[in-house]
């Protein structure tokens, strides 16, 4: 009996303890609360502008998410709605995918064939003033939702780029639907161009090889894979590109808060394009899902990556939905992901196999003197027959195009090789 007296005291005391700590604890965040309550009664009755209690609410909600990491953010009815037509592959507004960065919003990318990439908005930009409103310190949605707007309205961006002074771009927003899968062919080489990654990429990549596969037959000497000025999308759809192209190995691992919390993504059997030479393209706006394909089949020694340096997102963020009391959610990072190396690329971004800048060629405007040229000349109607070719779309493309035009030559060259090894 007296000995399970004791039990019962000490059980008693473990308790009580415990009670302690976790009352300790909880006080200190009581405490914190009834200061917020304080600050929010504050701000309501003297604010400068009289304030509604939703805006109030709203904004602290997400000032405690941004504050977190530039990738977390607090989603309202409105934004929640914006981002379920982004992940379809069609939404409202400029076109580009932005960050925070020193306070200021920074452009990751302009998607493809938008107005924001129409008007000539780069990966790197700085936006500084949107309209009359100076965008220091305010937060990554508030800069959203002033961007956003009816389709055919006007908005003017003031841009800080490197090396040149600030200056103004109008730009007209739209209801933009993306193509996330483009396809071509450059002499016998399949070119597939990823926007960004929606619920259709997947289907689009899968599409795109079938058309090269039917033109080409079986003159396919290699295929081109670009994803530049990508910003990113659905983790599950980098995941499913990536796999298109390998026949097994780890894809991508993602560790979340606890040292256990680890998931791992491996290829299925089933190389799509069969193993033909496979080249990827990136750039500084190459970010998050695009670094993930790029990563994998770097590290598989499955393509050879060509470029510059990617953006260097390594954060996997998690949509929670929240339906009551109002149709709202929050967008949390909740892990990093990890290349099948093990590293990460927060912060560095992958390092292009070979560095190729976007340059362009460049032609002397002193012309030489032939024989064609003499008059009378006996070859002369047939060289101007000739020279009156207009060039082909993917000619003029190649010419534009520096790094695509690399990528071709390099595709070209390890066909070459192997067809020297066979004879």
């Amino acid at each position: 009996m007296t000995r399970l007296l004791i039990k019962l005291i000490v059980l008693a005391l473990i308790l009580v303890a415990s009670y302690k700590n976790v009352f300790a604890k909880n006080k200190e965040t009581y405490e914190l609360l009834d200061l917020f309550g304080q600050i929010f009664d504050r701000v309501r009755e003297n604010y400068v502008e009289e304030v509604t209690d939703k805006d109030l609410i709203e904004k602290a909600i997400d000032g405690m998410l941004t504050g977190l990491d530039p990738h977390s953010g607090y989603l309202n009815e409105e934004s929640w709605k914006d981002m379920q037509l982004d992940t379809k592959g069609e939404f409202g507004g400029l076109g580009i995918e932005i960050t925070m960065e020193e306070g200021f919003i920074k452009v990751v990318s302009p998607i493809e064939d938008t107005p924001a990439y129409k008007a000539g908005i780069q990966a790197g930009d700085f936006i500084i003033q949107i309209n009359d409103t100076p965008v220091l310190d305010l937060t990554l949605t508030e800069a959203v939702e002033l961007m956003r707007g009816k389709k055919g309205t006007s908005i003017q961006l003031t841009i800080s780029r490197e090396e040149i002074d600030p200056f103004e771009i109008e730009i007209i927003r739209a209801i933009i639907p993306i193509q996330s899968v483009k396809s071509d062919i450059f002499d016998n080489i399949g070119y597939l161009r990823i926007t960004s990654f929606t619920e259709q990429t997947e289907s689009g990549i899968k599409k795109a090889i079938n058309r090269i596969k039917k033109d080409l037959d079986e003159n396919i000497i290699g295929y081109i894979l670009d994803v530049r000025s990508n910003p990113g999308g659905l983790l599950d759809q980098a995941i499913k590109v990536t796999d298109a192209f390998l026949e097994q190995g780890e894809i991508v691992s993602t560790r979340g808060r606890e040292k256990n919390d680890i998931r791992r993504y491996r290829a299925r059997t089933g190389d799509l394009i069969n193993a033909k030479p496979l080249v990827v393209i990136i750039n500084g706006g190459s970010a998050s899902a695009a670094e993930i394909v790029a990563g994998a089949l770097q590290d598989h020694k499955r393509a050879i990556i060509i470029g510059t340096q990617s953006f260097g997102k390594g954060s996997v963020q998690t949509i929670i939905p929240f339906k009551k009391p109002i149709i709202a959610g929050i967008r949390l990072t909740t892990a990093r992901y990890y290349t099948p190396s093990g590293e990460s690329i927060q912060g560095k971004g992958i390092t292009p196999d070979i560095i190729v800048d976007q340059g362009k060629f460049e032609s002397s405007n002193f012309k030489t003197i032939s024989e064609s040229d003499l008059k009378n000349s006996l070859d002369k109607d047939v060289i101007e027959t000739e020279e009156s070719n207009e060039k082909s779309p993917q000619e003029e493309r190649l010419e534009r195009d520096f790094q695509l035009a690399r990528a071709v030559n390099l595709i070209k060259g390890i066909d070459i090789y192997k067809e020297s090894l066979t004879q």
